[in-house]
């Protein structure tokens, strides 16, 4: 007997390769998944003008990046909200109100159709600079309380549906979704993987999150570099007793040694 729903991730039409380059932008979900990334030895930028919430300042920030810096293969785009904030003065959206008085900004809802002309506005500019780059959808599966619950699940649904049209309309090989916000809330649904704030996930739903993200979107090739990463990393993190001791050096010499031919192996290892 099954106790609970198992979400169906489409397979895309294209893999993650060992220590390839990768480019988040988006929530914190976004930098949650990219610092999972970086802990297995992948190339990672994540939202290195801050954390980006809705659709606009997400392009924002892909209009913003120094491109001769940054090569990624596969970028990861992560909504959280349709909320923006527009300053009354410029009729401009911005990405952070900067603690600037409540009164010089206009909240408002972006539509569906706007959502999803955000999102290929920032898959063009994208692919201005990195024709053959692969996309990577997500919605993040916080909610939001300040909404109230109806009104982030209607926030939710706006985005679900603006990624939907996006994914629909682009080809299988280049562009995917990966549904993190349904994991969490058809397969983790209950508030054990959840952090005490009760709307974050927990460091355990992140970490399957990332199981499930591995098993559907990494090559058999990257998969065998995890593995051969794995043990490896254990010794690093570990925190030995006595760290002046011979048996501790003599086994983080060893340790260095292979870390070093992984690296030789795998040329764009990020330690």
């Amino acid at each position: 007997m099954e106790f609970r729903t198992i979400v169906d991730i489409a397979k895309p039409g294209f893999e993650i390769e060992p220590c390839e380059e990768l480019l988040f932008v988006g929530s914190c979900f976004a930098d949650n998944i990219g610092q999972r990334f970086r802990e297995e030895g992948f190339p990672v930028t994540a939202n290195p003008y801050g954390t980006m919430y809705n659709p606009v300042s997400v392009l924002h920030t892909i209009e913003r990046i120094a491109w001769r810096e940054v090569s990624p293969r596969t970028v990861f785009l992560t909504l959280g909200t349709n909320h923006v904030y527009r300053l009354k003065e410029t009729g401009e959206i911005v990405d952070n109100c900067e603690k600037r008085p409540a009164a010089l900004f206009q909240e408002e809802e972006l539509s569906v159709d706007q959502c999803a002309e955000a999102l290929q506005q920032a898959i063009s500019t994208l692919r201005q600079h990195h024709p053959d780059v692969r996309i990577v959808l997500t919605v993040s599966p916080i909610r939001y309380r300040k909404y109230g619950y109806h009104g982030s699940q209607l926030s939710k649904a706006t985005l679900l549906l603006a990624t939907h049209r996006v994914v629909s309309g682009s080809a299988a090989d280049t562009t995917a979704y990966f549904p993190a916000y349904e994991i969490m809330n058809d397969e983790l649904r209950d508030y054990r993987f959840y952090a005490s704030d009760m709307l974050h996930p927990s460091e355990q739903a992140v970490e399957y999150i990332w199981e499930r993200l591995v098993e559907t979107y990494f090559s058999d090739a990257a998969k065998h570099f995890l593995d051969e990463w794995r043990p490896l990393k254990q010794v690093l993190a570990h925190k030995p007793f006595n760290p002046e001791s011979e048996a501790y050096k003599e086994l983080m010499d060893k340790t260095m040694l292979k870390v070093a031919a992984l690296r030789k192996k795998y040329s764009t290892f990020a330690l």
